[in-house]
């Protein structure tokens, strides 16, 4: 039975409201120069940061982690300071001395992504524990998470939080039961069995609800994380390393047939997005309700992710290689944006290759350009200074370690002749 339209719009506004945290097509694109706005020292991109400060934020953190990059302390603390008195985080505050509003303020994906960026810089153990308590405290009685405290549980939401779990060394099954409920159980009740349409199965609906699921690409990607208990930042595939994609088996006649565990669900979901990919060329198309009909950046550099994730380089390569040609129109479409840039960044190192020729891109220098300063960059430029420090140093030693060692010398002969003439 399809949706009812009622439930269409309300998936429309869901989507639309995680749409504009994740900072895609419904937020406002950031400019063109990447010099950090003057109104928010600290924070990457000069675009417009109500919906998505705290989410491009966090990406840009795990991607420049995942290439041996350390933030600027200004832009921790900015991040850090994003977190309300609560533990939750929001799209974004401009005023930090005025208390945040639970109801309308904070947000599960705010949140989670938030956890996951200061779990991958370090430093900030007391935060990223807070922000995992506020996680707890607004879980929904079946173990999920909606985008809003008391919003309906959905699979997006809800894998992004079980990736926060999972990247502060925590099991997520076990981390965020509630109720007695496996939350990773409760996501998996999102995933089209043999029950969907061919082309749709094992993939993750957005929401579930009396008028049946929907495969949804934004929903699916996230699961693609959550079910391998892994957040946004994954460790790179071996070379030669690639594993066979094993789609959903429907025998036939059993329309009942789901995957029996995480491990099943992934690699399911997996199998839908290769097969989605394929379709298509090599890129996804939006699934959100009344989104343009065209290629989507943003879904197709999370299905590589999530594909790259599960160990399948050659299908993870394929939508790397869509967004790496001209064709595709990514170099415009992530140029400035600091969330557009770590997604492609943290796909790309997943999937083995190399962030920093990106089709001729730098990635990594487009996404360090669009804030303050890195660490890394100051560290390795005082380095230098300090080793030439240290060797003027070293010089200055060993000469006056020479000079005292020829003057021994000399002393020495001058007592060794006065010796011998005592005993002549």
């Amino acid at each position: 039975m399809a949706p009812s339209p009622a439930v269409h719009v309300r998936r429309a506004a869901v989507a639309l409201a995680t749409a504009a945290v994740l900072g895609v097509a419904a937020a406002p694109a950031a400019l063109a120069d990447g010099s950090p706005s003057p109104a928010a020292p600290g924070l990457y991109g000069t675009g417009d940061p109500k919906f998505d400060g705290v989410f491009r934020q966090s990406l840009a953190f795990m991607a420049q982690h995942a290439t041996g990059t350390n933030p600027a302390a200004s832009a921790v603390d900015w991040l850090a300071g994003q977190q309300c008195a609560d533990g939750g985080f929001p799209g974004y505050r401009a005023d930090t001395s005025k208390a945040c509003d639970p109801q309308k303020d904070e947000f599960t994906d705010a949140t989670a992504a938030a956890v996951q960026g200061l779990a991958a810089v370090g430093g900030r153990a007391a935060v990223v524990t807070k922000g995992l308590d506020w996680l707890k405290a607004h879980q929904n009685d079946d173990g999920g998470w909606g985008y809003q405290a008391g919003s309906p549980t959905d699979a997006n939401s809800t894998s992004i939080a079980l990736g926060a779990f999972a990247a502060a060394g925590q099991d997520p099954a076990k981390a965020a039961a509630k109720n007695g409920k496996n939350p990773v159980e409760t996501l998996l009740a999102f995933q089209l069995g043999c029950d969907g349409k061919e082309g749709e199965r094992g993939a993750f609906s957005y929401l579930k609800d009396k008028d049946g699921l929907r495969a949804d690409n934004l929903a699916s990607a996230a699961a693609g994380l959550a079910t391998r208990g892994k957040g946004y930042l994954v460790e790179p595939l071996k070379k030669g390393s690639d594993q066979p994609l094993k789609p959903l088996d429907c025998p036939a006649g059993d329309d009942n047939a789901r995957p029996k565990d995480a491990s099943a669900a992934a690699e399911a979901v997996d199998g839908y997005l290769s097969g989605a990919l394929a379709k298509n060329g090599g890129y996804l198309m939006p699934s959100m309700p009344g989104a343009p009909a065209k290629p989507d950046q943003g879904n197709t550099a999370d299905a590589a992710l999530a594909l790259a994730a599960g160990g399948h380089r050659e299908a993870a390569e394929k939508p790397l290689a869509w967004l790496r040609s001209k064709e595709s129109g990514t170099a415009e479409w992530a140029k400035g944006n600091p969330g557009k840039l770590a997604k492609l960044i943290l796909a790309t190192h997943a999937a083995g290759g190399d962030p920093r020729d990106f089709g001729g891109t730098d990635l990594v220098a487009a996404l360090n350009e669009t804030g303050p300063k890195p660490e890394a960059a100051a560290s390795s430029s005082e380095k230098k200074d300090e080793e030439k420090k240290d060797g003027d140093d070293s010089f200055g030693v060993w000469w006056f370690v020479a000079v005292f060692f020829v003057a021994s010398i000399g002393v020495g002969f001058l007592i060794s002749g006065r010796k011998k003439k005592t005993e002549l």
